[in-house]
């Protein structure tokens, strides 16, 4: 009998379903299902971030990504950039449009994350899961090719997605602009506009310059890193373009 019981367990544990084995690519793509980013691609998106206006309109590749601020518009298109004031174009360097543009760029890239995970330049490569406070994450490292990548084409980001709602709750970047420095967003707060995800951050930094960008989570659950700022979105309103 006990070698009857031995062989039954035997023979459930080998029929119980392992867990899916799913690649990178898979789980971004679930990513960005789940979270609504898929409809960001045909879209108008208005927010205010700290104390500026932001406007994004994309339609079939496409696409205008507008700043306003004071007597300041900064528009970024599929043609380049370029800066009015008073509504008078300026004349500008080629080092300020650089400047401008990954200004502009950046606040609205963070603020419909995962949309452009599957970006050509993107280069997705799975880490081992991770636990943050009790939650299985995916892992996934993203790092840009040099051809189409863009100026920060050396940053490196990672992504703590949930196993079980494929949301990103968790974010960490290195970045090489203005010094350089490393970054760890934590979700402060999520709401859903038109069937699309946005997420507030809470916004650390490493207390040593040592930590590495893929430990940024172990630092967090140890409390080595340091709050510097939060990520907050207001008076978002989106249309969907059918």
């Amino acid at each position: 009998m006990r070698h009857i019981l031995l062989f039954s367990l035997l023979f459930f544990l080998s029929c119980k379903p392992s867990e899916a084995k799913l690649t990178a690519q898979q789980i971004i793509d679930k990513s960005i299902l789940y979270s609504g980013a898929d409809k960001v691609a045909n879209s108008e998106i208005t927010f205010k971030f700290r104390d500026k206006e932001y406007f994004a309109y994309r339609e079939n590749g496409a696409y205008k990504l507008i700043r306003e601020f004071d007597s300041v518009i900064d528009g970024l298109t599929n043609d380049g950039f370029r800066r009015f004031v008073n509504l008078k174009e300026q004349n500008l360097s080629e080092k300020e449009i650089s400047s401008f543009s990954n200004s502009v760029n950046s606040v609205h890239y963070f603020s419909v994350l995962p949309f452009g995970l599957n970006d050509e330049a993107v280069i997705k490569k799975l880490l081992p899961s991770s636990t943050i406070k009790g939650k299985e994450y995916y892992k996934i490292e993203v790092t840009f090719s040099e051809n189409g990548g863009g100026e920060d084409f050396e940053d490196v980001f990672i992504y703590w997605v949930g196993k079980e709602d494929f949301l990103v709750d968790y974010l960490a970047y290195s970045y090489h602009t203005n010094g350089g420095g490393k970054r760890f967003r934590v979700l402060k707060e999520q709401c859903v506009k038109n069937g699309i995800r946005f997420v507030d951050y809470h916004n650390y930094k490493p207390l040593s310059a040592s930590t590495k960008l893929i430990d940024a989570d172990k630092a967090f659950e140890n409390n080595q890193l340091k709050k510097v700022s939060e990520i907050v979105l207001k008076d978002i309103e989106v249309i969907i373009i059918e």
